[in-house]
């Protein structure tokens, strides 16, 4: 059996040099799934055969000598708001059958040619509107590292994957914060590409979301964005495409970067001390690698622009998924698609008129006044299972202080379009771990994997993992 905190890379490249077989692969995580998703919530939607039948394949390629691809006989589970054809795609949601689907999603047909084996479905808040993978549907999934907690929303199930060893990396997707987030709170590398970077087929939250994976490594998250991150000549748009392969960007120089530090958030919410903290430590460590790092008030969207962005797009967007029995979704989805049915399209016009206006005066600080902005990646650390969920649901229109708080340095950041990497700096007392966020200038994924790569030695947080008998509640 292979060591199942082994990143993607690792296992391709045993895969390729037949030390170690794709069905062996398979059966390593089939095994830790039975055994610690239970504890975890982590994988919610399985079909063993399917994964089994699928690593014979993949192992009979590698017998004939075909080519093979860079992800071939990797594990990969899939966030269930994407589809994949012959699995369901409830979005999490009891309002929607668990019909197999007929089409895959582009970005999942590019990890399939990779040579990827969908491992299962993770959890996700219904439609994937929520800091937390909470949902009446699959239930609550839980930080492998303390699982009274969150792993985050909305790509909480795919961390949780990761950090209990279930897969070695997952796919995600980001429309606020959804994959660093999660990553924050797991102890995990989170990328989030730039606006049009990976094709997909646009579900919602138009113009913000993007898909993506969470990873163990800066070098897993290169891979991974090499593979996903392909021009789609169908699309509305498509960023522009890279000098060169991402993973040749990890151990390039980076050259001296002006880092500007933000610590306050831009919510103007409070921050936890330990998200502080957090930033503070990357900061120290990017200082002693040579570069200058100085505090920064850049400026941000204005709270109409937020407030527009939240009640207009994000509710006509949760409005525009079908579902087959409306009478079914949690309360605070059914309040988002009466909101939008109570806005004009002159409303949404106008929000999207002010949130173009106002990201070209947020957009223009990098390569300005700074390269890359650090910040901490959420104000709040992992919260416990069950409040920032009922609480939603309890109050639909309430302010929701903590999932806030969660997203209040992320969210801006997906309006604008442009790249962010969470990296799992820092650990509370209590063994949480809690992320620090680069963002960078538009398109430029290089200059953060170089930048985070030159910090992933320094933490080594590759090497930490949850222990299995806590999770089990007995040695393994």
């Amino acid at each position: 059996m292979i060591d199942p905190f082994s990143t993607a890379q690792q296992i391709a490249d045993l895969v390729r040099t037949k030390e170690v077989s794709p069905v062996e692969v398979a059966e390593t995580y089939l095994d830790r799934i039975e055994r610690i998703n239970p504890a975890v919530n982590a994988v919610v939607w399985l079909d063993a055969d399917a994964v089994r039948a699928a690593a014979v394949r993949a192992e009979q390629a590698v017998l004939r000598g075909d080519p093979l691809g860079p992800l071939h006989g990797v594990p990969v589970p899939i966030k269930d708001l994407n589809s994949v054809a012959g699995q369901p795609n409830t979005m999490s949601s009891l309002a929607i059958r668990d019909t197999p689907q007929t089409v895959t999603d582009p970005d999942i047909q590019l990890l399939l040619d990779a040579g990827a084996i969908p491992l299962g479905r993770t959890n996700s808040p219904e439609f994937g509107a929520l800091t937390v993978s909470e949902n009446a549907r699959h239930g609550k999934t839980r930080n492998p590292w303390n699982p009274a907690h969150t792993s985050g929303g909305s790509s909480g199930g795919a961390s949780a994957a990761v950090a209990a060893g279930l897969a070695p990396v997952a796919h995600a997707s980001d429309g606020g914060g959804s994959i660093r987030v999660p990553a924050s709170v797991t102890g995990l590398v989170g990328l989030k590409p730039s606006r049009g970077r990976v094709p997909a087929f646009v579900r919602g939250w138009e113009h913000s979301t993007t898909e993506g994976a969470i990873t163990r490594t800066v070098r897993d998250a290169a891979l991974m964005l090499d593979v996903m991150g392909r021009a789609d000549r169908l699309a509305w748009y498509s960023a522009p495409e890279p000098g060169r392969p991402y993973i040749e960007e990890v151990g390039a120089d980076p050259g001296r970067l002006r880092i500007g530090l933000l610590l306050d958030a831009p919510t103007g919410l409070p921050v936890d001390e330990e998200c502080r903290k957090a930033a503070l430590t990357a900061a120290q460590a990017l200082r002693d690698l040579g570069h200058d790092v100085v505090e920064a008030r850049p400026k941000m969207f204005s709270y109409e622009a937020i407030m527009g962005f939240t009640w207009t797009i994000i509710s006509a967007s949760t409005y525009a998924i079908e579902v087959d029995d409306p009478d079914a979704v949690d309360p605070y989805i059914r309040r988002r698609r009466e909101t939008a049915l109570e806005a004009t399209a002159g409303d949404y016009a106008r929000t999207a008129a002010r949130l173009q206006a106002e990201s070209r005066d947020v957009v223009a600080q990098w390569g300005r006044d700074f390269d890359v902005l650090l910040t901490p990646t959420t104000a709040v650390v992992a919260p416990p299972v069950g409040p920032v969920y009922d609480e939603a649901n309890s109050d639909p229109d309430g302010p929701r202080a903590t999932e806030t708080r969660m997203v209040s340095f992320t969210a801006f950041v997906n309006i604008a379009g442009l790249p962010a990497i969470s990296l799992p700096v820092h650990t509370t007392a209590d063994g949480l771990p809690v992320g620090a966020q680069l963002v960078g200038a538009p398109y430029d994924e290089a200059t953060l994997l170089r930048l985070s790569a030159q910090l992933e030695p320094r933490f080594r947080w590759y090497e930490r993992h949850p222990d299995d008998a806590a999770l089990t509640g007995a040695a393994l």
